[in-house]
């Protein structure tokens, strides 16, 4: 069910909230990072949104999207053709962890040496196994990658029909592996010191429009109750995910304790562009964007206001 349907059934039961938008357009992927947008429209009256493919690219196409939610790899990615992007809050955080077989001779990091992983490229969960593999002193050449088509659906038959050892991917894929693998499952959970960072963007251009700004910050207000009232209604929440997603409510519950909400800009948000962009330049044989240059793709003000008009008009509790 599409997030504009779920507008329509919530708005029998709307909470108050700092304003109904209904020509606000918000895309994102049918991942679990998106509930927090699904959870402002059916609970909070927030603007329509769409759980479509789309994500960032749909900010500069003909969908005519005022904000996307992405993680900070394909944020990053964009940014080469379009600098005006701007990454104004952090929707979700997400931790990862690689799923492989025992059977593969897979019990430690280390083991993965030579094995074969599937990931999608120059993707957030591609710059995880990254810094994963970079903890046991390896780097991509010292294993086999294969490219996950997008979007990534049943990963668990690449390790059962032998075409993977392992897999790295954002939840709740690689709790399906598990299920599906048994005591064949080993968990890899090294401490990279990354977790992805899905961020809400959009564009300058949107910003520096009145009418569209003052829109995108009652949003924002929007979604940070939203996450708020999430904390209090896990049930609720991961009913809503399961929805959204297409996954059963038993797959993503046990996943949902890899997720923070904090709709809030992350603070080392920067220091992982940063990191990511010299990973990501490295993959295309180009020069690494500046710290400097990284930073004007933040832009803070959006949220500011957002929490400025949550405390004129009183926080939802």
């Amino acid at each position: 069910m599409s997030a504009l349907a779920l507008s329509a059934i919530g708005c029998a039961n709307r909470a108050p909230s700092p304003a109904v938008i209904d020509d606000l357009q918000v895309r994102g992927n049918a991942t679990i990072e998106l509930t927090p947008v699904h959870y402002a429209i059916r609970h909070l009256g927030a603007a329509r949104a769409e759980a479509a493919r789309g994500g960032i690219p749909s900010l500069f196409d003909a969908s005519g999207a005022d904000l996307a939610g992405h993680a900070e790899t394909q944020a990053l990615r964009s940014t080469l053709d379009h600098p005006d992007l701007r990454i104004i809050l952090t929707i979700t955080e997400g931790r990862y962890r690689i799923v492989a077989k025992r059977s593969a001779g897979i019990r430690t990091l280390a083991d993965l040496r030579g094995k074969t992983i599937a990931t999608p490229r120059e993707s957030s969960a591609a710059f995880y196994l990254h810094r994963a593999l970079a903890v046991a002193g390896m780097a991509e050449r010292d294993v086999e990658i294969v490219n996950i088509a997008m979007p990534p659906r049943d990963i668990a038959s690449l390790l059962v029909l032998g075409k993977a050892d392992a897999v790295a991917l954002w939840e709740p894929e690689p709790q399906r592996a598990i299920e599906r693998l048994g005591e064949d499952a080993i968990i890899l959970e090294p401490e990279t010191g990354y977790r992805e960072l899905y961020n809400l963007n959009t564009t300058a251009a949107k910003l520096a429009d009145p009418a569209t700004r003052a829109k995108i910050v009652r949003f924002v207000a929007t979604l940070i109750q939203a996450s708020a009232r999430m904390e209090k209604d896990r049930p609720g929440a991961v009913a809503l995910a399961a929805e959204t997603t297409g996954y059963p409510a038993e797959t993503v519950d046990p996943v949902w304790r890899h997720h923070a909400f904090p709709a809030t800009l992350a603070p080392g948000l920067l220091d992982t562009l940063v990191a990511e962009e010299r990973w990501l330049a490295g993959l295309a044989g180009r020069p690494a964007r500046r710290r400097a240059q990284l930073a004007t793709l933040i832009d803070p003000t959006i949220e500011a206001e957002a929490r400025a008009l949550l405390g004129r008009q009183g926080r939802v509790q």
